[in-house]
């Protein structure tokens, strides 16, 4: 069974919190390994120092789009790119090749008369 971390408007697994909390202490780590203060995003980006402060937490309810606009202010949207890469997701490349699931087709006649 999976715990359970209650947002306002969803409940999450626990696994998916912790991504986001690792997540965020990704960009933390990015940010100090840059010597940037977190006024310095907040400068660069427009946003409240509250949101980022969210970003570094992990808080999920914080929008996609705010990460992925911080990870490129980084250099590191780029990386994102691999995130459900279709050439990359092994279960989606095992059922999409499964010989068992193919359908047969009967071959057709060329006709060749000209």
């Amino acid at each position: 069974m999976f715990a359970m971390v209650s947002t306002e408007k969803q409940t999450l697994p626990s696994d998916v919190a912790e991504i986001c909390q690792r997540l965020g202490a990704r960009i933390r780590t990015a940010r100090l390994q840059r010597k940037w203060r977190q006024q310095d995003i907040v400068d660069r980006t427009g946003y409240a120092r509250n949101t980022i402060l969210n970003i570094e937490k992990g808080d999920p309810k914080t929008g996609l789009g705010i990460y992925l606009h911080v990870l490129w202010l980084m250099g590191l949207a780029r990386e994102v790119e691999l995130i459900a890469d279709p050439g990359l997701d092994r279960e989606g490349l095992a059922i999409s090749l499964d010989t068992a699931s193919k359908r047969a087709y009967l071959p057709r006649k060329v006709n060749d008369d000209f």
